[in-house]
């Protein structure tokens, strides 16, 4: 069987208050081979959360939701997924268009109808990774990548990375010798795509450490170059296996 290519499935979260309506939308995205169920949540806090910690490419979103209805959630979104809302109110539709979903769907929900909204989000997928390709091959190929600090385009060189830090909506990228910590606004998930041409891994919730610059381990904390970076218990084994230590 052919290795999966991760770029080619939509990574999918769900937000709706109602239970029946998220596993109806969970039994669907399962039987699309293109889509991934990532996650799902019966609120906009807890999809906010879900967001920051998670690689999402499509959001099926609810409208009439308790504490932050779902329209104004997505405009409060810097960096929105493709999103589709599926609601049993149709007064919200034009709302809907305006903060660029790509499709508006009505509840009850047929399969028919799913399926073309979900056909559109792939080809809006596609063409995305199309426009991008020449430049993340070149990144992928030059081993570097730009981030925005302070209203500025910088480069960073993946292998001068140490560790990259997840704070909230902003990451903090520590390079090599101590020599410049970078802060840029995006998620670790976001990151995660950037370093894979390097020898990287998530061993926190919080943090991506570069494998190679790893000084040592002790009492689930990696050192590098004086910096301590937590790993995770359920990490250690894997972190292990990566950096070939074996009893």
């Amino acid at each position: 069987m052919p290795k999966e290519n991760p770029k080619l499935l939509l990574k999918c979260l769900v937000v709706d208050d109602e239970h029946m309506a998220r596993k109806l939308l969970e039994e669907n995205i399962k039987q699309i081979p293109f889509l991934k169920h990532v996650a799902s949540c019966k609120n906009a806090f807890e999809a906010m959360d879900a967001l920051q910690n998670n690689q999402i490419d499509l959001m099926f979103l609810d409208i009439q939701m308790p504490g932050l209805i779902g329209t104004k959630f997505l405009s409060s979104l810097d960096k929105k997924p493709l999103s589709i809302f599926v609601t049993a109110y149709p007064q919200y539709a034009l709302e809907g268009y305006e903060l660029e979903a790509i499709d508006y769907l009505m509840k009850p929900l047929s399969m028919e109808r799913f399926m073309k909204a979900v056909n559109k989000a792939l080809k809006i997928h596609q063409d995305s990774l199309k426009i991008n390709n020449l430049v993340s091959v070149k990144e992928e190929n030059d081993g570097f990548f730009f981030i925005n600090v302070e209203y500025s385009l910088v480069k960073v060189n993946i292998n001068e990375i140490n560790y990259i830090e997840g704070m909230k909506d902003y990451v903090k990228i520590y390079l090599t010798n101590n020599k410049k910590r970078l802060i840029t606004k995006t998620t670790l998930a976001s990151m995660e795509d950037k370093v894979q041409s390097g020898n990287f891994m998530r061993v926190h919730k919080s943090f991506i450490v570069n494998l190679d610059k790893v000084e040592s381990i002790r009492n689930h904390q990696i050192k590098i170059e004086e910096n301590e970076i937590p790993v995770s218990p359920n990490k250690l084994p894997e972190l292990l296996e990566s950096i070939g230590y074996k009893d």
